[in-house]
């Protein structure tokens, strides 16, 4: 009988596993990619959500912005510098308390945050050790949880410029004399100590300094306050304190000679393009900038800031186009970074854009640069650390701007090797590029959009300022025309090229310098 035949046995055994080794192989692929996508939705929902952020969120207006694009030969009014509008730094120093012969002590600022937040806090600390009397120490500055970066003032800011200018003002030292050197992070971070002021009131009055910090001072020669951020009030201040804070951000403050050429290496490179466009290897950066000669007609740039970082979109609450990987992943960040207490939380994604507090993605900054006016041919430079979603997510920003540029392509390895990894000094860098530029536009409020629009105002320098409240509702519309929504930006957006603004109660100096700081012409 076949049956009890061994050889026929082993043959249709042998049959069998041919058989059904396609079956296992499906059977396989269906396992190994459930474990491959598995984490994508669940362990690692960022990962996900990243991969699937390069789907337009308004593909109609994408669409036709893109069809519509149609380079200009006419030089667009957009690019038109800022009509004389009758203000001036001031020149005429108002009456100027005298630097008092002997410093009262020492003044210590412990400062965190980002680059810019640490700037203000700089300005502040100037103004504070004024009031004292006191000989500030150069402000030591904190590690950023977010950013990680641990560079020192020294790395950042031309130190020995800082002194100089401001010579006459108060007394600056590198570093604590010897008798005082027990003071440091580490002394005040064991224990509480008489000489650390950790109390002091958000947007402090002058006399609360001359009650509180003053004493300690004039009973053990030093004062250390931490932490410092917004620790000093902007009004019913004196106006030579004003005035000072203005002179030590607008003149006082400039950064480390590399940063500088750096800055000025990008800048040419968009203002005179080469045909091998990002191919910086082996150029000779100082010698570029300086010996260039015979140079063709400069192009016009803009400066987009872009902070769309995953810490900005968590915190916002909105609801960026990720689907339900991405909404995970959110929401567990502000679980791990904030405990969940987070205000926008609250409201529904709809509410948020109604109310105008959604950051833009770069899709739709693109799309109000394109309904602004701005085309294909328009030379765009990225001023960003890290964006959320990475290059996909950048995806439909440059099909629109195919000229967007940014450090790393404009320069070699080799000439960012000084900045690599230093959030503060790439920071830096996208600070002083955005100071040359013809425009200047933030696609979200933050310190570094605070900072810039002070300091162009300052300069005289056009500014795009989004209409948040506009944009929100009209990004709602789906089923908006792309000429009904470029007419609302182009309406929305007619006072919003750098008008100056005088400041009103409680908002910041440097943010708006006027009129404390800018005086009629």
């Amino acid at each position: 009988m076949k049956g009890c035949n061994p050889r026929f046995q082993y043959q249709s055994l042998n049959r069998s596993r041919n058989q059904g080794f396609p079956g296992f192989l499906m059977l396989l692929c269906s396992v190994f990619c459930a474990a491959l996508f598995s984490p994508l939705v669940h362990a690692s929902p960022t990962l996900f959500s990243d991969w699937m952020s390069a789907k337009p969120r308004h593909p109609n207006l994408l669409k036709d912005a893109l069809r519509s694009q149609a380079p200009s030969e006419e030089p667009s009014e957009l690019w038109s510098p800022l009509p004389d509008q009758g203000w001036r730094p001031c020149m005429e120093e108002p009456h100027v308390r005298e630097k008092p012969e002997k410093s009262q002590g020492y003044l210590q600022v412990f400062l965190d945050g980002g680059l810019n937040q640490q700037r203000m806090g700089i300005c502040d600390a100037v103004a504070v050790a004024k009031i004292l009397n006191a000989t500030l120490v150069i402000p030591l500055l904190e590690v950023n949880p977010v950013w990680k970066d641990s560079s020192s003032f020294e790395e950042i800011f031309d130190v020995e410029h800082f002194i100089d200018a401001l010579k006459d003002d108060i007394s600056i030292v590198k570093e604590l004399p010897y008798e005082y050197s027990w003071s440091t992070r580490e002394f005040y971070a064991t224990a509480i100590r008489e000489t650390r002021v950790k109390t002091a009131p958000v947007h402090a009055s002058v006399n609360w300094y001359i009650d509180n910090v003053l004493p300690i001072i004039k009973s053990y020669g030093i004062a250390a306050i931490s932490p410092f951020s917004h620790r000093l009030a902007f009004d019913n201040m004196p106006m030579d304190l004003q005035r000072l804070r203005c002179k030590v951000n607008f003149q006082a403050l400039i950064f480390v000679p590399h940063i500088r050429a750096l800055g000025d290496a990008l800048v040419k490179r968009l203002r005179y393009p080469s045909p091998q466009s990002g191919e910086h290897e082996g150029t000779g950066l100082l010698q570029e900038v300086t010996e260039r000669n015979h140079l063709p007609k400069p192009h016009k740039f803009v400066v987009l800031h872009l902070r769309f970082d995953k810490d900005m979109a968590a915190h916002s609450a909105c609801d960026f186009g990720g689907g339900k990987a991405e909404k995970l992943s959110l929401a567990k960040y502000r679980q791990a970074v904030w405990q969940g207490r987070v205000l926008n939380s609250q409201f529904t994604d709809e509410e948020l854009r109604n109310q105008g507090r959604c950051p833009l993605t770069p899709e739709e900054v693109g799309l109000l640069l394109a309904a602004l006016g701005f085309d294909n041919s328009t030379r765009l430079y990225l001023a960003s650390h890290k964006v959320y979603g990475g290059e996909a997510r950048l995806s439909n920003l440059r099909k629109l701007f195919p000229l967007m540029e940014d450090k790393k392509s404009l320069a070699s390895s080799e000439e960012r090797a000084r900045i690599k990894g230093k959030a503060s000094l790439l920071a830096a860098v996208d600070y002083y590029v955005s100071m040359h530029s013809d425009i200047f536009i933030s696609a979200s409020p933050g310190n570094m959009h605070n900072a810039l629009v002070g300091h162009r105002t300052y300069e005289s320098l056009k500014t795009i300022r989004p209409n948040m409240p506009l944009l929100g509702p009209l990004f709602l519309n789906k089923n908006m025309s792309w000429m009904d929504f470029r007419q609302a930006i182009v309406e929305g957006h007619q006072h919003r090229h750098g008008q100056l603004r005088l400041r009103k109660q409680k908002q910041s100096i440097y943010t708006y310098p006027a009129p404390d700081c800018m005086c009629r012409a």
